[in-house]
């Protein structure tokens, strides 16, 4: 009934003004992956991180190979 797209494609974003990271929470463990503005430094989610394949799927819609976590 709901597939998942088969093809991929990656997604494209401001590669000058943002900065992909992973927000974490210390006290819950919450993490959350998404882009923080270097000039503002304001972060724009883009999706909730709850395992290792989530995060696996956020860096291959983007094109990135590692991530940096902020706490």
């Amino acid at each position: 009934m709901f597939k998942r797209k088969s093809k991929r494609t990656v997604r494209e974003y401001d590669k000058e003004n943002l900065k992909p990271v992973l927000r974490c929470s210390i006290c819950t463990g919450e993490q959350v992956a998404g882009f923080r503005n270097v000039h503002t430094g304001k972060f724009q989610e883009v999706m909730l991180i709850r395992n290792a394949s989530d995060l696996q799927e956020f860096l291959d819609s983007y094109g990135l190979q590692d991530i940096e976590r902020i706490y």
